[in-house]
C-alpha cells in the first residue's frame, strides 16, 4: 500500500485521496434478495473492490446494518475482508443512517471532508445519507455500481436525484482510478488487479499484453 501527495492542480473538481472516507451502508443478506437491475454477483464483485480500494489507499471505512442477527442479515464478507481495518457500526432500525449519532460521529471522528457512498437500496440507503452529508457540508461521491434497488426505475431515479442535488454520481473504475492518480506507484499492480477483477476484458487485455511486455506494472 503507498500514499501519494496530490498536487494542488491536480485536484480541481477531483477527489483528494488523502481526504477521502468510505462508508458502505446495509450491503446485507436481506436486502441482496430484492435487487433486480445488476447480477448478484457483479454487485458484490463491485462492493468488494471498492472496500479493496479504501484499504489500498489506507482510506478510513465505515460500515454499517440494521438488525444484522435478523431478518436484514449480516453485511457482506468481502467487505471487511478486503478492508480489515473498517469500523463496523450497528444502529437502531433508523432509515437514513446520518440519524445514528454514533454513524455521524464516526465520520466525524475520520476528518475527512470528501465521502465516497455505497448502499442498497440505491435510492433510500444511499441517497439519503448522501443528502444529509451535502446539507453538512461534505462533498459527497456516490458509487452506482455498487449501490442495488428494487428495480432499474428506482435506481435510475435515485442517481437523477443524486445529480440534481449536487452528489457526484461515479462508478467503481473511475472512482478507483480517481484515487490511484498514476501508475508510477509501488501498488499498481494492486490497481491492475482492481479493474481486472470488475472487468473481464481488462482481464483480457492484461493476459494479452503479458506476452509481449515484461512491464506489467499497468494495463
Amino acid at each position: 500500500m503507498s500514499k501519494i501527495q496530490s498536487q494542488p492542480n491536480s485536484l480541481v473538481n477531483l477527489a483528494n485521496p488523502a481526504d477521502t472516507a468510505f462508508l458502505f451502508i446495509d450491503h446485507q443478506a436481506g436486502f441482496l434478495q430484492t435487487i433486480t437491475h445488476i447480477s448478484l454477483a457483479e454487485l458484490r464483485k463491485n462492493v468488494s473492490t471498492l472496500a479493496k480500494l479504501a484499504h489500498t489507499i489506507q482510506a478510513p471505512a465505515i460500515v454499517t446494518g440494521i438488525d444484522p442477527s435478523g431478518a436484514s442479515g449480516p453485511v457482506m464478507p468481502e467487505i471487511l475482508r478486503e478492508a480489515p481495518k473498517a469500523i463496523f457500526i450497528e444502529r437502531d432500525f433508523e432509515i437514513n443512517v446520518w440519524d445514528n449519532e454514533a454513524f455521524v460521529k464516526a465520520v466525524k471522528a475520520t476528518g475527512k471532508r470528501t465521502l465516497v457512498i455505497s448502499g442498497i437500496w440505491t435510492s433510500v440507503c444511499a441517497t439519503f445519507p448522501a443528502l444529509s452529508a451535502l446539507d453538512d457540508g461534505y462533498t459527497v461521491y456516490a458509487v452506482a455500481d455498487a449501490c442495488g434497488d428494487i428495480t432499474l426505475q428506482a435506481h435510475e431515479a435515485a442517481v437523477l436525484r443524486w445529480q440534481q442535488a449536487g452528489i457526484i454520481p461515479v462508478s467503481v473504475n473511475s472512482i478507483a482510478a480517481e484515487m490511484q492518480q498514476t501508475w508510477n506507484r509501488k501498488d499498481a499492480g494492486t490497481f491492475r488487479d482492481m479493474y481486472a477483477g470488475i472487468s473481464p476484458h481488462y482481464q483480457a487485455l492484461i493476459e494479452s499484453l503479458e506476452g509481449v511486455t515484461a512491464d506489467k506494472s499497468c494495463f
